[in-house]
């Protein structure tokens, strides 16, 4: 198990989110055997809107290398626009989550995906991401995680910054 693995991400990537520079996690270092009532969960890092959850399960989103996290979102939970330097791969596990491409969050045109469904989203995309429901995913792919909101102002490290 990797019980605390997700409270260290966040840890490391708030430290250095406030320094600016790359985020890093203890490494991976042997198998992985989780059942979804294992997961320990912990408030996701703040490069994404306040109120989702994360579980590292394996690797280390901070850097080089494959990993994988559960990201837990609640009801009508949003992800304005934005875009990764790496090619970000989805699984829904719990809920539906509906994805559009573009400049700005917009309620039409998009497709949503149920339990089962899969999104591969291309580096450098712009893209957005919103629920209706309490929904969960499986996120993985190469790191390290990083995001880049179209608009600077939905960027919730700003909004961080502003308040402190």
């Amino acid at each position: 198990m990797n019980v605390g693995r997700n409270t260290v991400w966040h840890l490391c990537l708030a430290g250095a989110l406030v320094a600016g520079s790359a985020i890093g996690v203890v490494a991976q270092s042997s198998h992985v055997l989780q059942t979804p009532k294992e997961t320990a969960w912990g408030p996701a890092p703040p490069m994404v809107p306040p109120g989702a959850q994360i579980a590292v399960l394996s690797g280390n989103p901070g850097k080089d290398g494959p990993y994988t996290v559960r990201l837990k979102f609640p009801a009508n939970y949003s992800i304005p626009a934005h875009s990764h330097p790496t090619d970000e791969n989805v699984v829904v596990v719990s809920g539906a989550l509906t994805f559009g491409m573009g400049d700005k969050l917009t309620k039409k045109g998009n497709k949503t995906l149920g339990v089962g469904g899969y999104a591969q989203m291309p580096a450098n995309m712009n893209h957005f991401a919103y629920t209706t429901s309490a929904t969960t995913i499986v996120l993985y792919g190469q790191g390290p995680v990083e995001f880049k909101y179209v608009n600077p102002a939905d960027d919730p490290r700003n909004k961080t910054a502003k308040t402190k």
